[in-house]
């Protein structure tokens, strides 16, 4: 089936696993080369489409995890600063956090060399400082990087949707434009 996305002189290519849609400028010869009748191609491309949604949807959901994640790192990368900033000085930092959500508790925190970050999976280690800024400004560069590739893959998968959204209507529109001109036949006939 993949013939049938084809179209007369476009290059077939795809982007990090997404299919790339081929803008069909004459029906006839597309629906010649697929080797389909107008129905199949029609469920094809309402198929494919319907993919192009779901891979949406799913995209979307990273970003909002990403878009959730990148001030949560920044927020612990200006703790690490803060606290790093404390050092040396016998002044406590006192500090809200929260233990559950919406529950929050006050700590003192007296001077220490150290930070503990969680890691996931329930995951803790120990840093010190200067490890912990390195970490999470790693960290922070790979979300933001990821969060661009990612923008630019549902741009990429919105151009898509657009183009077999337009080919759906090409097909359709060929269809009856063919079964006016049969029925016109139809008529000079009898």
């Amino acid at each position: 089936m993949a013939s049938a996305s084809a179209s007369s002189s476009s290059v077939l290519t795809e982007r990090r696993g997404i299919p790339a849609a081929s803008f069909v400028e004459d029906v006839q010869t597309y629906l010649t080369q697929s080797g389909l009748d107008v129905n199949s191609s029609l469920s094809f491309l309402q198929e494919r489409l319907h993919q192009y949604k779901i891979v949406e949807m799913k995209l979307l959901a990273q970003q909002r995890d990403l878009q959730a994640k990148i001030p949560d790192i920044e927020k612990c990368l200006a703790i690490v600063d803060t606290l790093q900033a404390k050092k040396g000085t016998d002044e406590a930092l006192v500090a809200d956090f929260e233990v559950s959500e919406g529950i929050y508790s006050r700590a003192r925190i007296e001077n220490t060399d150290s930070v503990c970050l969680w890691l996931g999976a329930n995951v803790m280690l120990e840093y010190s400082y200067g490890e912990a800024n390195a970490l999470l400004k790693k960290n922070l560069e790979n979300a933001k990087a990821s969060l661009e590739v990612l923008i630019a893959d549902l741009q990429f998968l919105r151009d898509q949707v657009t183009i077999t959204q337009v080919t759906i209507a090409r097909v359709y529109n060929w269809d009856v434009h063919q079964r006016r001109i049969r029925q016109a036949q139809t008529a000079k006939e009898t």
